[in-house]
């Protein structure tokens, strides 16, 4: 059950059998619960708040506003614009602007809602475009409503470029693309338990991404040391890059310190989407000019992301935007723009992809239509235009390790296609069908007329691990000891496992190194150093590395043991000197920041890359779509955990396909009108096909046992490729995902 096999998941079974505790199950004898205001308002001042009424209410504990907040009153991940609670103003709908703690949970939303507010409403930044560019934009934070705008800067990317060898742009391609609002729809809700410490501290039980992070903002606003606000990883029912910012945690310490009793909060799901950021939607448009036989000679392109109300990840998501923004394409002359704003809107921050999904959407978008243009496929079209080991990225960042894109793609291509439907088309199928085989489904909405086919691929590149300099590393510790005649291995990182499978991974690599059957896996918290975040593909590469390496130092103590005790087995060295532990500190080879005029440098640790086909049926009068069947082919650099492995590539395609044909917040006038899962569509299993798969192993010679990360790459390539067979199968440019129903049948009509 080492590295390389399907070692089963220590959490598996729980979860199956509905065992599992997550952070909602949480409870504690004569705890209570909060509950959050929120505004309904996009956009107001705050003139009065009146807690009275509700702390008049029986059962109620205690009534919180900005006043309360006992130490620094902003945090944030990148930049600490964000307030605890609202202090004179607001500046989305759902920004929480008191809390409640009562013995009861409905008590404590009907408190909150006791709450009496008097807003003064103003004008809603709600268009990122004039957020950015319209200097009478009124500015959502003071200094404006820029957060980051990142050039990159290649050549001369224009009309007069040129490439190596002298060749200029034969054929140009523009087009203009939008990508909506995705929600990371995890199906645990944010939660946590605080509870009250004799040392004047609180422990705090949560549901999150990354511990120590975590502990570094709340500390701070509850006035304590970090000593004294210790957190306990809770059962994290996903997370996809929602869970980096703070929700509940600072809100549930108040309410506890405040209380002297355990506080917790769970939110509904409706609030749920007012409590978490969400993947920013992206305005972008593209410029691809290529000679006749379609050989990149330029790409300009302007990216803009929506950030919303604060800051959160926006800066490294525009980073990401930037230097992915041209694609795995070899092209010497670029000139991208990438800017991040603030609005009204909703905050926008970390989901799987981070950046470079939405960057992936319109630069293959544009491979497609510089393919048409030129007169070759779609998959012609990518591979004479492919990077390989030695290529270097816009940025000027050498690829150095492998990267077979070429042939990934031919792999891709050579796969058998699913079966044609049926009968002839358009209509009807002879005989009886299998309606969930078609648009529509069991619905009944077409037996076969008016459906067509289409084929479509899709490229994505990806950067692993955290950029541009940041010190990025994991923390692990490592026992080794005798327990009941018997060698046992106990690790121990702050590392959060948010159901990729980390756990199972952690204890593979100790038996790997070790030697030993009996491992344990301790519950993540932060008694013990960092391990970063569970995002950016990293967790296996950085944490599993540290777990690697401080298993090594172990083994060496032993082997100093065995040497100093020759003809001693491991048995009676443990039993005679008992257990050995080394704690280990790993990190990755250095990145540096982007150049802020010219985009170049070594900003990335490592590079994915996935590419995917689909197989799509179009009902064209109805514009439903059925995706018959998706096909990937992944570098994965060295498997760790087959299954588990295989698991993340359809987790992925999964949002990829979400994100192509159905998953949208929708705002209006900065307000959510679908916040919930009737009116938020995602996937079931009635929406994902079966996959094809290969799994290639090119390990990179940087990372621990030469693994790549794995999870985010699938987000990218599957959405371009869904979109790009509805476009074959309707005739349509479609430059916007989520695509719609009416989007096919309006566009067909018009």
């Amino acid at each position: 059950m080492g590295v390389g096999t399907s070692a089963p998941r220590p959490d598996g079974t729980l979860k199956v059998t509905g065992e599992f505790a997550y952070a909602s199950d949480l409870w504690l004898d004569g705890m209570l619960w909060g509950a959050t205001l929120r505004s309904p308002h996009p956009s107001a001042w705050i003139r009065s708040i009146d807690v009275g009424p509700a702390l008049a209410m029986p059962g109620v504990f205690a009534v919180l506003t900005h006043e309360d907040v006992p130490g620094e009153k902003f945090y944030g991940l990148e930049h600490k614009d964000q307030p605890v609670l609202a202090v004179d103003q607001v500046r989305y709908q759902g920004e929480p602007v008191a809390v409640v703690a009562a013995d009861h949970p409905e008590t404590a939303r009907r408190a909150a809602a006791a709450v009496v507010v008097e807003y003064e409403v103003r004008e809603a930044v709600v268009d990122p475009r004039r957020a950015a560019f319209d200097p009478s934009c009124p500015p959502v934070h003071p200094g404006g409503n820029i957060v980051r705008h990142q050039p990159v800067r290649v050549g001369s990317a224009g009309p007069e470029a040129r490439t190596s060898d002298g060749a200029g742009a034969e054929v140009v391609v523009t087009g203009e693309y939008e990508v909506g609002m995705q929600d990371q729809a995890f199906l645990g809700p944010e939660s946590g338990l605080a509870v009250p410490a004799d040392d004047g501290g609180v422990d705090l039980f949560v549901a999150t991404q990354w511990l120590h992070v975590d502990q570094d903002q709340v500390a701070p606003c509850l006035g304590l040391p970090k000593e004294k606000v210790r957190l306990t990883l809770a059962g994290v029912g996903g997370a996809f890059g929602a869970r980096e910012d703070l929700s509940m945690q600072i809100h549930a310490s108040m309410l506890a310190l405040r209380t002297g009793r355990p506080v917790k909060i769970v939110y509904g799901r409706e609030e749920s989407f007012f409590g978490h950021v969400h993947r920013h939607p992206a305005w972008m448009r593209y410029e691809h000019g290529a000679t006749a036989d379609g050989r990149l000679v330029y790409v300009r392109a302007e990216i803009l992301l929506d950030g919303g109300a604060y800051c959160s990840s926006s800066p490294a998501v525009v980073g990401n935007a930037a230097s992915l923004g041209v694609g795995p394409y070899e092209v010497a002359n670029v000139s991208i723009d990438a800017y991040g704003t603030y609005t009204n809107n909703p905050p926008c921050g970390a989901m799987r992809g981070f950046g470079a999904v939405q960057a992936c959407y319109a630069y293959e978008s544009q491979m497609d239509r510089l393919a048409e243009a030129c007169g070759l496929s779609p998959v012609e079209i990518r591979v004479r235009n492919a990077v390989a080991q030695g290529s270097r990225l816009a940025t000027g960042q050498l690829i150095d390790t492998p990267a077979p894109l070429a042939s990934m793609l031919r792999e891709l291509e050579a796969m058998p296609l699913p079966g044609p439907l049926p009968g002839p088309l358009p209509g009807p199928l002879p005989g009886p069908a299998d309606l969930r085989s078609l648009p529509g489904g069991v619905a009944q909405t077409t037996h076969g007329e008016g459906v067509r086919r289409g084929v479509g691929y899709g490229v994505g590149i990806k950067n692993i691990c955290f950029s541009e300099g940041f010190d990025d590393y994991s923390t692990a510790r490592v026992r080794i000891e005798l327990l009941g005649g018997e060698p046992h291995v106990l690790v121990h990182t702050a590392a959060a496992e948010v159901g990729q499978g980390l756990v199972a991974v952690q204890a593979q690599i100790a038996r790997t190194e070790l030697g030993v059957d009996r491992v344990t896996v301790a519950p993540a918290d932060t008694s013990v150093g960092s391990a970063g975040s569970s995002s950016a593909s990293r967790q296996s590469y950085v944490t599993g590395g540290a777990v690697k390496t401080a298993c090594a130092a172990v083994r060496e103590r032993l082997d100093e043991l065995g040497a100093a005790n020759p003809g001693f087995s491991l048995e009676e060295l443990l039993d005679r000197f008992g257990p050995v532990e080394e704690t280990r500190e790993y990190r990755h080879r250095p990145t540096f920041p982007m150049d802020p005029v010219t985009g170049q440098g070594d900003s990335h640790t490592q590079l994915a890359l996935c590419v995917h086909r689909a197989v799509v049926d179009v009902d064209v009068d109805l514009g439903l779509v059925k995706v018959v069947e998706l096909a990937a082919v992944q570098d994965v650099g060295r498997i760790l955990n087959p299954l588990a492995l295989e698991g993340q590539i359809h987790g992925g395609s999964a949002q990829g396909l979400g994100l192509a044909l159905m998953e949208e917040i929708q705002v209006r006038d900065g307000k959510v009108t679908n916040p919930s899962f009737t009116d938020y569509l995602i996937p079931t299993i009635l929406d994902m096909p079966p996959m094809r798969l290969s799994i290639l192993e090119n390990p990179d010679p940087h990372a621990p046992y030469g693994l790549r990360g794995a999870g985010e790459p699938p987000t990218l390539s599957s959405t371009p490729a869904v979109a790009a067979a509805v476009r074959a199968a309707t005739g349509l440019g479609l430059p916007r995902v989520p695509i719609r129903p009416d989007d096919i049948a309006f566009g067909r009509a018009s």
